[in-house]
């Protein structure tokens, strides 16, 4: 059970991809079937050349007319020329067998031959030669079809309703004497519902027999060639291209030469655009109606041809100008590249040429390193000097971290200065150097540490005391190793009377965005009034003096 449940939810969960898939699947076995086109029609030749081959020296009259029956069907819908020859042969033997039967099939057979093949004078002539009085019961479908293919190949030349109207009077006299249960029956039913515009009651008659019939039975590309059409009258394109294209897929692979469904299906891709499907399927479908000599549906696809093929000529025309275009581009891409490669070629040579400044410049840097070294060294002998009084040392303080700050800029500006110089020149060592912000970082880091030493060293109780000002929650805990943090240097600060957020801002490298929010969320955390907060952190320091 659980098998069965896990192969039911597969199946589920693929149907989609199968249903969405199946019209390319379709249309990829239609494209195989015009590829090996010339190997269908080999094998149609070689059926017949063998047929023929079995022929005995010693056939009858009535045996002979059977054979060359046989041979007519083979050739009926892929070469009219060899089947009339073989319908005259038995023309010929019903004359001198004098039998009547025989002479009236062979007559009505080449009525449709004469028909199909543009000579309608000699086929009508026929007809009327034909006296229905003496027909054979057996032969009155051979007599209705051969009326109705009569006036549907003439109906290709002139489109007058008259002839439309004895198609379909020959066609109900057909259903009066066929079998209800035969597939000729049910498929001319169809087709007389289609022309009455019953789509419904025909979708599901066609789709039914579609069922039971398969795709080598030449009746298979009739059904699904009328499925097709009856999508077209109801304007469902893709149903419309799926059985056009099943249908045409049938006739190639069964070598039938006279077929409507490869004409239908070129219209269908030239309706949505696909020229180049289009122009093959026409191509196709023309070589097979000269090659089976079937006049009328040349003549129709002469119209088709023509419009198609004249939309094919300007793509293609237009493909040879963007392909022109193409190399075009291409060859002026290939001259730009052959002039970057010398370019860049001269530039490593350049590049060569001034490894040794490159070399002199990393000794500058190293002095230059030396030099901050001690002057940080300076900095900090003048630290220990700010003990006179808590007024000069606040001043000093202030001094020498603007000092500080000040050097740093300059050290900043020099680094860019140098970075710009570098990069115009593209020397690649000196600009990766010079890119780099480490040596400012590290300033900055030991400018911070020498601030929270010195600040503290004079306000050693800054932190706690800071801290009393902000509610017992919001209390800053410093990270181990941490003198003061971000927040704490701000009021710290603010503590030495450096209030404009401008000058804390330029001092501890952030935005005036970031300081302004600092010093507003300081405040909703204050213990104390908000509008006092900032100046008791002033006052920091002075309480233990008042003590």
């Amino acid at each position: 059970m659980k098998k069965k449940l896990l192969l039911f939810f597969i199946i589920l969960l693929n149907f989609p991809v199968f249903a969405s898939d199946g019209s390319a699947v379709i249309l990829s076995k239609l494209n195989d079937a015009l590829k090996n086109k010339p190997h269908y029609v080999r094998l149609k030749e070689e059926r017949i050349l063998n047929f023929k081959k079995i022929k005995s020296d010693n056939l009858t009259k009535e045996q002979e007319y059977n054979y060359n029956k046989s041979l007519y069907f083979e050739y009926q819908k892929f070469n009219s020329d060899s089947a009339i020859r073989y319908v005259k042969k038995n023309l010929k033997i019903a004359d001198e067998l004098k039998n009547i039967d025989l002479l009236n099939l062979a007559q009505l057979q080449l009525v449709t031959l004469y028909s199909s093949s543009g000579k309608y004078r000699e086929s009508e002539a026929l007809l009327k030669s034909v006296n229905k009085k003496t027909l054979n019961k057996a032969l009155l479908p051979n007599y209705y079809v051969s009326y109705r293919e009569f006036f549907e190949h003439y109906a290709a030349n002139s489109y007058d309703e008259v002839y439309r109207e004895q198609i379909i009077k020959y066609r109900d006299s057909l259903l009066t004497i066929l079998d209800p249960k035969t597939l000729d029956f049910k498929i001319n039913r169809i087709q007389q519902d289609i022309s009455q515009k019953k789509y419904g009651n025909s979708e599901k008659q066609l789709l039914g027999l579609l069922k039971i019939t398969k795709d080598d039975n030449p009746q298979y590309a009739m059904i699904t060639y009328l499925l097709g059409k009856l999508y077209e009258a109801t304007n469902q394109l893709e149903l419309r291209k799926k059985y056009y294209a099943l249908s045409a897929s049938s006739d190639l692979k069964n070598a039938n030469k006279d077929n409507a469904s490869l004409q239908e299906l070129a219209l269908v891709f030239y309706e949505i655009g696909d020229v180049d499907m289009a122009y093959k399927l026409t191509q196709s479908a023309i070589e097979d109606a000269l090659y089976c000599n079937v006049q009328f549906r040349t003549l129709l696809m002469s119209e088709v041809y023509s419009i198609i093929n004249t939309v094919y000529l300007e793509k293609e025309a237009k493909r040879k100008t963007e392909l022109q275009l193409y190399l075009l581009c291409i060859s002026l891409l290939s001259a730009f590249l052959f002039a970057a490669i010398i370019y860049v070629y001269i530039q490593m040579k350049k590049v060569s040429k001034i490894r040794s400044e490159l070399y002199e410049t990393s000794q500058k840097l190293a002095e230059l390193n030396k030099d901050i070294t001690e002057t940080n060294q300076q900095l900090q002998e003048t630290n220990s000097q700010l003990s006179e009084s808590n007024h000069v040392k606040e001043e000093y303080i202030a001094h020498f971290f603007s000092l500080c700050s000040t050097y740093i800029n300059k050290l900043e500006n020099y680094r860019i200065i140098l970075n710009k110089k570098a990069a115009a020149k593209q020397f690649d060592e000196i600009y990766k150097i010079l890119k780099s912000t480490t040596l400012v970082d590290n300033e900055l880091e030991e400018l911070y540490k020498n601030f929270d030493i010195i600040f503290l060293n004079l306000y050693p109780t800054f932190v706690k005391d800071f801290n009393t000002l902000l509610i017992k929650e919001e209390q800053i805990v410093l990270k181990q190793g941490e003198l003061l943090n971000t927040e704490l240097r701000i009021f710290a600060l603010i503590r030495l009377g450096i209030t404009d957020s401008v000058k804390i801002a330029a001092f501890l490298r952030y935005s005036l965005s970031t300081i302004y929010n600092y010093r507003t969320r300081a405040r909703n955390k204050a213990a104390v009034s908000r509008n006092d907060f900032e100046e008791m952190v002033i006052k920091i320091g002075t309480f233990s003096s008042n003590k």
